[in-house]
């Protein structure tokens, strides 16, 4: 298993990211401010107007660091990465399962089952935890696990999407009960994007974006191919496999995390922006502490379910990478989704 390395993280505007020796280099203001080995690094994330030499791209890319681009406000642009990794034949596995009906659908399942476990265990902490309307999350928990149980009678992909669908819905619609602090600034009806039009969306998308990257570079690492999916149809430019794996981590990662920071009172109204067209933005403030919180998150210990040993968080999508990558290739009889506990 790959060691936990860092992202770096710019979002000071003008940044000018640039090669010196085996090290990237940081320059603001004509100063160097940062600098870092390349063996430190995993990956490079730059928001606005965050400048790179080509020099640096390609070094970057030899080493296996991706580099990408997001706007101000955490939109997803593009990414700089090198070849990819891994064997050809696990590739042209992944896309003859993708071809596949049947097993496309056992693997689309799969994740959905992990999705919506995952959703639920959001609830019964919140419940557990007394923090909100006890009687309605119990009463959507328990929805929720009547809807895991039919999933093993699901037999098509529409189907599977319908209860994926109601079960998001049902989730979202009881969120606003576990936001227990701010309730005035942090108020939540549904789930909106494209932009996000309240701060909880805005805080979910964010990290959705961020969890949409690690997934991306987890199933690069490993050989496979992100924009060919299972449960997400195959769309140019869309990630398609790196949703899928995300759809289980949704819950656990930026759910709990955006909870966290609004109950805990570490994000406040103070730390977003209202745009003319409607969209609310986190600021240069706001997005400091979300990137910092969201690495401390992912230095926390767990015990995979799977493989029980104790990893840190941010290695989880690249062993559900890796149990995935078995899979294709036989070594695994079924593909196990993430199952937090």
């Amino acid at each position: 298993m790959k060691k936990l390395l860092n992202t770096l993280y710019i979002t000071t505007q003008g940044a000018y990211l640039h090669k010196e020796g085996l090290s990237l280099v940081v320059r603001i203001e004509k100063e160097d401010k940062f600098r870092a080995p390349i063996h430190n690094l995993e990956a490079v994330v730059g928001f606005g107007n965050v400048l790179c030499s080509p020099f640096l791209m390609a070094f970057c890319a030899e080493n296996n660091v991706a580099i990408s681009f997001l706007n101000q406000y955490g939109k997803f642009l593009a990414t700089v990465r090198g070849p990819v990794s891994g064997n050809v034949l696990l590739r042209r596995q992944q896309y003859r399962a993708a071809d596949q009906t049947d097993q496309s659908f056992h693997l689309a399942r799969n994740m959905v089952f992990g999705k919506i476990s995952n959703a639920r265990q959001v609830l019964l902490r919140g419940r557990r935890d007394e923090t909100g309307d006890g009687d309605a999350l119990s009463l959507a928990s328990e929805k929720l696990r009547h809807t895991l149980l039919s999933l093993a009678r699901v037999t098509d992909m529409e189907s599977l999407r319908g209860k994926e669908g109601d079960a998001a819905k049902l989730y979202f619609s009881c969120f606003n009960h576990l936001i227990t602090q701010q309730a005035e600034s942090f108020s939540f009806t549904d789930r909106n994007r494209r932009p996000p039009t309240d701060p909880v969306n805005c805080l979910l998308s964010f990290y959705y974006t961020l969890l949409m990257h690690d997934c991306s570079g987890a199933l690069q690492a490993v050989g496979l191919d992100p924009a060919v999916g299972f449960l997400h149809t195959d769309r140019p430019g869309r990630m398609s496999l790196a949703l899928d794996l995300m759809e289980e981590l949704r819950a656990m990662f930026a759910d709990r995390l955006t909870l966290s920071l609004i109950n805990r009172k570490q994000i406040h109204a103070g730390h977003f922006e209202l745009q003319e067209s409607g969209a609310v933005w986190l600021n240069d403030k706001g997005r400091k502490i979300v990137l910092d919180a969201w690495q401390q998150r992912k230095q926390e210990d767990i015990v995979h379910p799977f493989i029980g040993e104790k990893i840190k968080m941010g290695l989880i999508p690249h062993v559900q990478a890796t149990l995935l990558s078995r899979h294709l290739r036989g070594e695994l009889d079924d593909y196990p989704p993430f199952l937090w506990k």
